[in-house]
């Protein structure tokens, strides 16, 4: 489905070491990251995914049906599967279609006259031995791993990569189908897990059996996952805003008791969030929490969990005040993606701190939720030791690449700021609550995001997001005491940088001020000390 737009998002660990970003790129990134032609004049509808993995040899097997509507005539189609897979053949209507492969991208000519407004459908055969995740989530793929006791797990995990890293597709955030069914065909005695409800579970003639997800909400496409265990599982019941809400928990047999205890959060977490961002937003296709051989990641409606049943992110806390260690880091941030990443989506790459800015932020909503105000402050103010401000959070567009991975924690930190501008906190948790309305289900562009936020602020915040999106400096507050009065202003701002800031000057109570570019005077009690509010991301300095 493309996701109407409005005018008016993986855990980064900072214990890992990051490549240098990429300055140039190839024509593989343009077909990969862009809205090529032959991606334009279509628009995704439904997916019917039907796959066989095989462990011994670690291929997959399978097809994927296609639907689309024609938006305009063309009569070349793009659809991406990356090596070393490869597509075996392509049908539409019973008939055999020719194809060109460019990299990973495959331009498949249609013989059927395509038709505004029509609804059309392909089906695209293929086969192969996937891509090995190589550090998953972060360098993902398929991970064929062994659970000690003799079965085998098979994992997905492509944010960034692509889904069509296992599975052919149209590869690309901008366009979503409204629906989605995911078959998985797997040797009896394991499970597959994937996206949705369980429709059916068909027993097929070879000792194998087939699960059948049905997704009835549009998803985006590394939101698709599959995951093949000796699984056993509960149910619960979560009474939300919109009703009973299933959820269901698939763990292996030798962590089920503790997995009991550890994923009570799930129920807390739902309760949070839906106080601070308004209804789960798949409550169709119910919330899955699903143990994992690697740390996690938000598949949509199917939340991988791999972080040992430990508090904090596998033990620590990435804030250093405590705080961290209340909750368990993966249940908590991933499951808040269901609102940013999965409700609202980036529409490129460029702009995925709409999906990881966000849902830092959450963590810290979530402990205030249940510690306090004070408790979520200290927490996303103490993720500040982990920012680098290297290069700006936004990354270059149509090229599939992110930005800064400040995005996390500087992120979180933005939004924190912009509570303290807006200085009413139950109108910022309604802007939180309304992003979610605003663009349920959609696929959006930072900008339209920017302009959500002033305008229900109340006030104009481009050069704000300016500030900490697109440069990488920290506005710096200076400052003069003299006599009865002190001057001030903001320096290493960009041009137009005029965000209000809360001060206190000695024991008065505080105050805000409006500081630009130039100097201003305030008139003062004889107060000798300025001190800034910590809630605010700037510096300041007596000049």
């Amino acid at each position: 489905m493309l996701k109407k737009l409005f005018s008016f998002c993986l855990v980064i660990s900072p214990f890992l070491t990051f490549a240098q970003k990429q300055t140039v790129f190839t024509h593989a990134d343009t077909l990969r990251g862009s809205i090529t032609p032959e991606r334009a004049w279509w628009d995704l509808t439904y997916y019917h995914l039907n796959v066989k993995p095989n462990a011994k040899d670690s291929t997959l097997t399978g097809s994927t049906v296609v639907n689309y509507k024609v938006l305009k005539p063309n009569q070349v189609l793009q659809i991406d599967l990356q090596e070393p897979l490869k597509i075996e053949k392509v049908i539409q209507d019973g008939q055999p279609l020719t194809y060109k492969r460019d990299g990973n991208a495959f331009f498949i000519t249609l013989t059927k006259k395509q038709e505004k407004g029509k609804s059309e459908s392909i089906e695209v055969f293929y086969s192969g031995r996937p891509r090995l995740a190589k550090r998953p989530p972060w360098d993902g793929g398929v991970q064929w791993v062994h659970d000690g006791n003799g079965n085998t797990i098979i994992s997905t995990s492509c944010q960034g990569l692509g889904s069509s890293v296992w599975w052919p597709c149209k590869d690309h955030m901008y366009d979503e189908p409204d629906s989605m069914m995911v078959s998985i065909t797997v040797p009896k005695g394991l499970t597959d897990v994937s996206n949705g409800k369980l429709r059916s579970v068909v027993e097929n003639n070879d000792d194998t059996h087939t699960f059948n997800w049905a997704v009835i909400n549009p998803i985006n496409n590394y939101g698709v996952n599959m995951n093949v265990a000796n699984y056993v599982s509960w149910s619960e019941t979560f009474k939300g805003e919109k009703g009973d809400l299933p959820l269901s928990f698939y763990v292996l047999p030798q962590n089920l008791e503790k997995a009991k205890v550890q994923f009570k959060q799930a129920n807390q977490m739902l309760k949070a969030f839906e106080h601070w961002f308004g209804p789960y937003p798949f409550y169709e296709d119910g919330y899955k929490l699903v143990e994992v051989p690697y740390l996690g990641m938000e598949h949509q409606s199917s939340v991988t969990y791999g972080n040992g049943y430990k508090m904090g992110y596998l033990g620590r806390d990435l804030s250093k005040t405590g705080w961290g260690l209340k909750w368990d880091f993966i249940i908590i941030h991933e499951s808040g993606h269901e609102w940013f990443a999965n409700n609202i989506t980036y529409k490129d790459a460029a702009d995925m701190w709409v999906h990881e800015g966000f849902t830092n932020y959450s963590e810290n909503l979530y402990t205030e939720y249940y510690f306090g105000k004070d408790a979520g402050a200290d927490y996303v103010i103490g993720t500040r030791a982990l920012i680098a401000n290297d290069i700006p959070i936004i990354g270059p567009y149509g090229v599939n690449e992110s930005g800064s991975r400040d995005m996390y924690y500087k992120g979180g930190n933005i939004l924190h700021t912009l509570r303290q501008v807006v200085n009413d906190d139950e109108k910022w948790r309604q802007i939180l609550r309304g992003l979610n309305k605003t663009f349920y289900h959609q696929t959006v562009e930072t900008v339209q995001i920017e302009n959500y936020i002033s305008k229900q602020a109340g006030r104009n915040l481009s050069k704000v997001f300016d500030q900490y999106l697109r440069d990488t400096k920290i506005p710096v507050l200076e400052y003069t005491i003299k006599d009865n009065s002190v001057q001030y202003r903001w320096s290493n701002v960009v041009s137009g940088f005029d965000m209000p800031v809360k001060i206190k000057l000695g024991d008065s109570k505080e105050q805000f001020v409006y500081p630009t570019g130039e100097w201003k005077t305030l008139k003062t009690k004889g107060e000798k000390t300025l001190v800034v509010d910590r809630n605010f991301y700037v510096e300041s300095k007596s000049v």
